[in-house]
């Protein structure tokens, strides 16, 4: 995906999210967005199921409520990020940066998180059954 490909995608979803009847609600199934600079970017709601974004800075990004179901994140930057009732299950967050981010509902079954930075986050109410928390912190 090109990074112009990826801005029609960002502002058509914007609207989408503000009510505008010309928006189109985000869906990167699948996309690879391997080190994409998406820091700040509001994806909540957004499709990004299997998406490749590893090694993406997703620093304060809002992901609230989106689908990253079997998503690579893994030594991706979440910053910050507000994951709140996201689904991440069977996602890989390996060496992933989750230092201070809202996880609160989040739903990480069968997650890779080993070796994750999980200093500060918000873990309450997140579902963490068989996910892998190896050398996390």
């Amino acid at each position: 995906m090109t990074k112009d490909e990826l801005k029609i995608i960002l502002e058509k979803h914007k609207l989408w999210l503000q009510g505008n009847k010309e928006g189109v609600r985000a869906s990167l199934r699948g996309a690879d967005l391997r080190g994409a600079n998406l820091r700040n970017v509001n994806l909540s709601v957004a499709n990004l199921r299997n998406a490749n974004l590893r090694g993406a800075d997703l620093e304060n990004a809002n992901l609230r409520y989106a689908i990253l179901w079997g998503a690579n994140l893994k030594d991706a930057n979440l910053k910050g990020a507000d994951l709140e009732e996201v689904i991440l299950m069977d996602a890989d967050l390996r060496y992933a940066i989750l230092r201070g981010a809202n996880l609160k509902g989040a739903d990480l079954e069968n997650a890779n998180l080993s070796y994750a930075n999980l200093e500060d986050a918000i873990l309450m109410r997140a579902q963490l059954r068989r996910a892998n928390l190896r050398g996390a912190n």
